[in-house]
């Protein structure tokens, strides 16, 4: 395989790693992102969003294809549909191995995000983006008046829950368990709001026609089936960071794999930052993406060129 030089290179070509691409260019820093997919990450997923800052309202694919376009005016270079395969962090300068090629660069930069856990029920995939939410923040505001249903049991979904109770009509929170782990002073206000909380029961099935119109649950207790009119359906089961390659070389990462980094996006290991979903920032949104991804390139600019006076 052949080895490229680069000044810094970014892992991952969703919101934070574009951000971090047209920062690292604009700096005078060779730039190169590698994707494994198209870029986009969750971004793309969002049939409209309308809390970015400047646009009032936009497709999610419409606006990444803004920021590859801006990002690649600059000189960026995006190499999609290339995965990483490996880290090599012996050598001075830090050594991306890809299905493709071999970078080498001072610095890295992983944006690899994270991928929501599904259902895994029929009527999930066909209608992702047509009924089928992952994030109550983003689209919400879509089901104004209409009665939904969040599904899960912790933290996420109660807050999920709050959020969609100043839009809907009616909210179903759905859990299969007795009780639902979220915090006792989100439940609280919870009780005072137009949620209905369905314990004990499970989603296993998804139905509709052009978009979501019902689904079909399940009591663990009594073993009755329902059908039940809903027109969103908001999966809040958990994430799970795409951090593999990060814990690999022994960057550090919480209990539930997202990497550990500090107010400049350092991680424990010097030349080596992350930024966006991946991270432990609680807040997972297109804004706090763009934001440690710019804090993160500041800093490693001055690890890479300006070493005499950086401070690990």
């Amino acid at each position: 395989m052949k080895m490229e030089k680069w000044d810094l290179i970014i892992i991952g070509a969703g919101a934070a790693g574009l951000t971090a691409g047209i920062y690292g260019a604009r700096s005078g820093l060779r730039t190169l992102i590698v994707e494994k997919q198209l870029p986009g990450g969750a971004t793309v997923e969002s049939p409209w969003i309308e809390n970015y800052p400047g646009f009032p309202s936009v497709n999610g694919q419409e606006l990444i294809d803004k920021f590859v376009a801006h990002a690649t005016k600059f000189g960026v270079q995006i190499n999609q549909l290339e995965p990483v395969t490996a880290l090599d962090l012996k050598e001075q300068n830090r050594i991306v191995k890809t299905s493709k090629a071999i970078h080498e660069a001072p610095a890295v930069i992983i944006t690899t995000g994270c991928h929501h856990k599904e259902l895994g029920v029929p009527g999930e995939k066909e209608y992702s983006g047509k009924g089928v939410s992952y994030c109550a923040l983003c689209d919400g505001a879509f089901f104004k008046g209409k009665t939904v249903a969040v599904i899960g049991g912790g933290n996420n979904a109660a807050t999920s829950a709050q959020i969609l109770a100043h839009l809907a009509s009616n909210v179903k929170l759905i859990h299969r368990r007795e009780r639902l782990r979220a915090e006792e002073i989100i439940m609280e206000d919870l009780r005072n709001k137009n949620v209905e909380l369905l314990c004990c029961t499970e989603v296993k099935e998804i139905k509709g026609e052009s978009v979501v119109k019902s689904i079909v649950t399940f009591d663990n207790k009594t073993g009755e089936t329902k059908e039940i009119q809903v027109s969103g359906v908001f999966v809040q089961v958990g994430e799970v960071p795409n951090s593999e390659i990060a814990k690999d070389v022994g960057i550090q990462v919480n209990d539930e794999g997202y990497i550990i980094a500090d107010s400049q996006q350092r991680t424990n290991i010097p030349g080596l930052y992350a930024a966006g979903d991946v991270t432990v920032n609680p807040v997972k949104q297109i804004g706090t993406a763009v934001g440690e991804a710019i804090v993160a390139v500041v800093d490693a600019f001055g690890y890479i060129r300006r070493p005499y006076y950086y401070k690990g």
